[in-house]
């Protein structure tokens, strides 16, 4: 399956009319909502170089190997780093153009579809983009889970601050007018290191599943790609599942079980070896109440100091998304609506923790819900799931270098009791599963959780920029890093 979100500056437009398109699903790797079998994961950088070698064996390639080349194909026309390219600096790729150098009309399209924007303000069409990715996205390898996008979810998810219209872009079949394809794009602004730029994240690239031999993919991403460009912004944060020309970094997924029974009964997690039912029904319970003193959930009054803290903590990580605060309370709060919701309503939930005695807020922590629905299952329908966002704390703050002794004892010991307490909030939301990436300052905790090793992996790519590899929490052989941990403190959605 290839996973593509890419943007260009125009200065390369490769003939794509041979490039495949296949079922595409941004930042969620086919695998990752699984937990892993115990088997070692197959990430494989040298697949490409290893294809070539039967190519010229003139060993036959199965279907997905071809499919495998041909995003290649597509890939070295791109200004991305090379696979074993030798990276001597940091910057843009190509040189920059203008938006006057970037065509006003958009691409041809077939003669049987043409070109929409969705206009996610009206309610139908908000509700039809949700209809349409419910039915046509990403299901699971073995066809057993689909991720059940809400259209709150979309409302928070493509319209932060800055947002644009034509950012959203869709395609109709113009005899009967049903979308068959869509693509979006929203504003970021990223620190990489020391440099700040100006990108775009884009998401939710999904094509009809009976049009998948029409080709609408590349020139979907050519489409947006214009459109974006007209605003004058040359480079993206994309991460995809598979390997690309050339992931900055990798992450890998980690599930903590909050409802086991279930999780077990749809198949998303087994039985390790040497454990029967009842001992990892008792591995895996939790309370039910909260321990860390003066948790509560984060209002609006608290976005000032919140986000100070936020943007102090986060200035150890190589690669972050600098928030305005207007885009920092979307993000931790959601709009207005979302903050009227009951805790159990909600898209997006943050808790601060206030210090009992001083009232300074001392830590931060917020999680997104995004669910699955579960297919072919006569007792479930759906999976609720956790996803840690964002975290803040002080516990580090005066105590020499992040990674010395006394720091990372300090930090390790908070971020268990914060993220365990959020583990107790997802509970009581019903959850039944927390998922974690190994970034940010994770793997300090998720041994100890009980967060148990992924199926999937994420890889983040920059568009357009070169710079050298960032941690991302992982050794060689994919265990957790506790010695150098990760460099990436952007989560996307």
């Amino acid at each position: 399956m290839s996973k593509f979100k890419a943007l260009g500056n125009g200065t390369r437009q490769p003939d794509t009319s041979n490039l495949t398109p296949s079922h595409h699903k941004f930042n969620q790797p086919q695998t990752s909502i699984k937990m892993s079998d115990g088997k070692k994961p197959e990430v494989n950088a040298n697949l490409i170089e290893q294809l070539l070698k039967k190519l010229a064996m003139g060993e036959e390639l199965t279907e997905k190997q071809r499919k495998d080349m041909k995003d290649y194909k597509f890939w070295k026309t791109q200004p991305v780093a090379k696979f074993d390219e030798k990276i001597d600096h940091e910057g843009p790729i190509d040189k920059p153009k203008t938006p006057a150098d970037i065509p006003d009309t958009p691409y041809p399209m077939l003669k049987e579809f043409e070109w929409v924007t969705m206009d996610l303000d009206q309610d139908e069409q908000l509700s039809e983009v949700h209809e349409f990715l419910h039915a046509n996205y990403v299901e699971d390898k073995d066809s057993t889970f689909r991720f059940a996008y809400s259209p709150e979810f979309f409302e928070w998810a493509l319209k932060p601050p800055g947002w644009k219209k034509e950012w959203h872009v869709g395609v109709r079949a113009k005899a009967s007018k049903k979308l068959v394809a869509f693509i979006s794009a929203i504003p970021a602004k990223l620190r990489v290191r020391s440099k700040e730029l100006q990108t775009v994240e884009i998401n939710f690239l999904v094509v009809h599943k009976q049009l998948r031999n029409k080709r609408l993919a590349p020139v979907l991403i050519k489409e947006i790609t214009r459109r974006v460009n007209k605003h004058d912004i040359w480079q993206a944060l994309y991460t995809a599942g598979v390997v690309l020309p050339s992931p900055v970094t990798t992450c890998r997924y980690t599930h903590r079980p909050l409802n086991w029974p279930k999780l077990y009964d749809i198949g998303f997690s087994g039985l390790r070896p040497g454990e029967t039912k009842a001992s990892t029904v008792a591995k895996y319970t939790i309370g039910s109440t909260t321990k860390v003193a003066g948790l509560r959930p984060m209002k609006l009054e608290d976005v000032d100091e919140v986000f100070e803290l936020f943007e102090k903590f986060h200035e150890r990580y190589d690669i972050v998304q600098k928030f305005t605060k207007p885009e920092f309370t979307h993000w931790m709060l959601g709009d207005a609506q979302q903050q009227k919701l009951d805790i159990k309503d909600k898209i997006i939930v943050s808790y601060v923790v206030e210090n009992p005695e001083t009232h300074k807020i001392t830590d931060f922590l917020s999680f997104y819900i995004l669910p699955f629905s579960v297919l072919e299952d006569s007792k479930y329908d759906t999976l609720n799931a956790a996803y840690l966002f964002y975290y803040a704390t002080d516990a580090d703050f005066g105590k020499g270098d992040r990674f010395s002794e006394e720091a990372t004892s300090a930090l390790t010991k908070r971020l268990e009791s914060l993220v365990g307490d959020g583990l107790v909030l997802a509970k009581n939301m019903d959850m039944d599963v927390f998922n974690a990436l190994t970034s940010q300052d994770n793997v300090l905790f998720l041994d100890d959780l009980k967060f148990g090793l992924g199926d999937g992996f994420l890889n983040l790519y920059l568009f357009n920029y070169m710079t050298f590899p960032i941690k991302g929490g992982l050794q060689e052989n994919n265990e957790f890093d506790l010695v150098n941990r990760s460099g990436v403190g952007v989560v996307m959605l």
